[in-house]
């Protein structure tokens, strides 16, 4: 024993010696400063007092929300408050404290002093003398005037108005024991949609009754003078706020098909998690897109178009499907280690497979049930999906499909170069063919008693009207998946979740009777998704997306593109000698399959010109699915409405 003590100590001195030769003996050597966490740690206890909200939200020309709260406290010191960083819907820390501006406390009118947190920067600590009883916090939101800034989220004629955007909560309570009572000023005439319900307005200034801080930050509001209310169910409305009334114009088959989702949703969960439900829908070229869940409303955002060019926006049909079925999956049942007591708990995204892959899933599922999308182009968009995760993903061999769930924090859906070996939130769609799967073994294991529907009851349809969060870890899927259907659960979802996947999860759609195939004629989903993005998809002609401009948004890793030196940025100017065309790039590849002769390309790379050659000679491919059972398979019983 003395020998050994002798040798580590000796290990030691060696291994300190070492270290010491790495830095030169006259450099200084720091030490590190203590870091001492003055904010207090959340406490599920009741706030003393409620918070008065006012967010006026009227000066949409110049995008500024003035936010004025006057905050109850009960002791004199040091009051800290935060500002919404991790936000639920994102799963990051993405609070827009970089917006906030012209912050400023007042006690009885006399101003206070307060200095930011320098560990936390969303965190404000307020001095607060004896005697006071309430401070008044004023600032500004100045939300993005430009696309390069944010999303834009007020236009002169219409806003999308977040709480959680535009509002601080103290420090030291869990957000469900603050009360808040909130109004919102908006222009002169305008109307506002929102799951809350008014208390009373007075000109254009609309009040709503205290609620918890969590409830109002799940509760936004869209205001425009444009508006629309579609009632679909008794207890579900779709709000329609638009850049003009023809963008209004929704024609009854379409409303019959967002009637048919709210039906088929409740038909698959058994239950619902809201006392009302509202669709807050703009319409609009100039707000920012959007696609957000909340327990009793959504926010979607699409372009124009949405019901006026209805049989070409396939992709902009299934936002809705998706943000319902969160009210269910991620806001009712949501991960254990994801739900946080506030908005300054970091949040942990490992099982957003089942969170966002699951959703995924049932948005295609009712999209197809509902009529939403046709079962065709709901096959289609499987199909490319499917090629997506088999052939467009080669980032699968050494990145595991639940690594990323850590992309809304890593990436923070910032654009990558390199998407395809980079992986990015793969959990959402590859989850979705997981899930596909999933229903083609309870189907087949069960002999065609049981589906994934019984396990959507199960997991999903408990506590109708619940609109709190029942929490879960992967032992409870588990357990639910076993009572719906025996089967070596753990084992099939560590593989496919856990471990490196070689092979994409296809079984759902290969032994649930269809095949993946590439044809050289587009599908309408693949048509839509190019029209709305102002591409062409080559991703399997050649392994690029480019513009009809000839900018390059996409090269697939290992590719023909990829091995001639393109990259995502640099723009093709001319084919063959000739000016760009995207339909000219198309005959190119065409023409290549059958004579041999790589199209040659000029690439445009900042000030640099390069002439390279797209050496693929497959021709035009474009993945679709055809039917392969003669009878009805799994995947046709799956999307069959009920």
């Amino acid at each position: 024993m003395r020998r050994a003590a002798l040798s580590v100590l000796l290990s030691s001195f060696l291994a300190s010696a070492a270290v010491a030769q790495l830095v030169p003996p006259q450099n200084s050597r720091p030490e590190p400063t203590p870091k001492t966490d003055t904010i207090p740690a959340p406490r599920d206890v009741a706030y003393p007092g409620t918070i008065q909200l006012t967010v006026d939200a009227s000066d949409v020309t110049r995008a500024i929300f003035s936010v004025h709260e006057h905050v109850p406290v009960s002791a004199p010191g040091d009051f800290v408050m935060l500002y919404p960083k991790w936000l639920p819907g994102n799963h990051s820390p993405s609070g827009q404290i970089n917006k906030v501006a012209g912050f400023r406390a007042t006690a009885n009118g006399a101003p206070l002093k307060w200095v930011r947190d320098n560990l936390d920067v969303y965190a404000f600590h307020i001095v607060v003398p004896a005697g006071v009883t309430a401070v008044d916090i004023d600032f500004q939101y100045l939300s993005p005037t430009a696309g390069n800034q944010g999303r834009v989220v007020a236009t002169p004629d219409l806003a999308s108005i977040e709480w959680i955007a535009n509002s601080m909560y103290p420090a030291g309570y869990f957000v469900r024991d603050i009360p808040i009572q909130a109004s919102v000023i908006v222009p002169t005439g305008w109307k506002v949609a929102t799951a809350l319900r008014p208390s009373g307005q007075a000109g254009n200034r609309i009040d709503y009754p205290a609620t918890s801080y969590e409830i109002l930050m799940d509760s936004p509001l869209i205001a425009g003078a444009h508006y629309r209310a579609i009632p679909l169910s008794p207890d579900v409305t779709l709000d329609v706020i638009a850049d003009n009334e023809q963008e209004l114009a929704a024609k009854p088959d379409q409303i019959a098909a967002h009637q048919r989702l709210v039906q088929q949703a409740v038909k698959a969960f058994g239950a619902q998690h809201y006392d009302h439900y509202d669709f807050l829908l703009t319409i609009s070229d100039y707000l920012g897109g959007e696609g957000l869940e909340h327990h009793r409303s959504s926010e979607d955002g699409t372009d124009r178009g949405y019901f006026t060019d209805w049989d070409n926006v396939l992709r902009d049909r299934n936002l809705l499907p998706h943000e319902f079925t969160h009210s269910w999956n991620g806001k009712f049942r949501r991960a254990a280690d994801l739900w946080t007591p506030d908005y300054r708990t970091p949040m942990q995204d490992d099982l957003l497979w089942v969170y966002e892959g699951g959703t995924q899933f049932w948005g295609y599922v009712l999209g197809a049930r509902s009529g939403m999308l046709s079962k065709q182009d709901t096959l289609d968009a499987i199909a490319a999906t499917a090629a997506t995760y088999s052939t467009g993903t080669p980032g699968r061999a050494w990145r595991p499909l639940v690594d990323t769930t850590n992309d809304p924090i890593i990436a923070q859906r910032a654009p990558q170069p390199w998407r395809s070996w980079m992986r990015s939130e793969d959990y959402y769609s590859e989850g979705q063919l997981i899930w596909i799967d999933v229903d083609r073994i309870i189907r087949q294991q069960s002999g065609g008693k049981r589906s994934i529907d019984d396990f959507a009851k199960a997991f999903y349809g408990v506590r109708d009207r619940d609109w709190g969060e029942l929490t879960y870890n992967f032992d409870d899927i588990v357990a639910t998946l076993n009572k719906v259907q025996p089967y070596d659960w753990r084992s099939y979802l560590q593989r496919r979740v856990y471990d490196l996947a070689p092979q994409a999860p296809l079984e759902g759609i290969t032994q649930g009777g269809y095949q993946l195939v590439y044809t050289d004629e587009p599908t309408k989903w693949i048509k839509s998704a190019e029209k709305a993005g102002k591409n062409n998809d080559l991703t399997y002609s050649g392994g690029l997306v480019v513009g009809n401009d000839g900018k390059i948004s996409s090269v697939l890793w290992d590719s023909a593109a990829f091995n001639a030196g393109i990259t995502v940025g640099s723009q093709i100017t001319a084919i063959n000698g000739r000016d760009f065309d995207g339909d000219a790039l198309k005959e190119a590849i065409k023409a290549a399959a059958g004579n041999g002769r790589a199209p040659e390309l000029l690439i445009h790379d900042g000030d640099v010109y390069r002439s390279v050659k797209l050496d693929w000679h497959g021709g035009l491919r474009y993945p679709r699915l055809v039917k392969v059972s003669k009878g009805r398979g799994t995947l046709d019983a799956l999307l069959a409405p009920h």
